[in-house]
């Protein structure tokens, strides 16, 4: 049982590779429920690097990043469509 899981998993994150992530230089707004009291231009930074694992630095912001602590981006939700 373990051993599906696992295989799904890993088919899922190779799925998800395909169809692209940000990019370097990718302006990403966190989502209001991460920084509340903030505005839009106050929780919007640029992509910096992007990890092996998935996760995202940020320029002037310390610290690694998932995209689920982010908006959705529009050409990310084309594409699930």
């Amino acid at each position: 049982m373990l051993k599906g899981t696992l295989r799904r998993l890993r088919r899922i994150r190779k799925s998800s590779a395909v169809v692209g992530g940000p990019v370097v230089g990718t302006q990403m707004t966190f989502r209001a429920e991460v920084m509340p009291g903030r505005e839009t231009h106050e929780r919007t930074f640029a992509v910096e690097r992007i990890l092996t694992s998935g996760r995202i630095e940020l320029a002037n912001l310390q610290g690694e990043h998932t995209l689920t602590e982010f908006e959705p981006l529009p050409e990310f939700e084309a594409s699930r469509c």
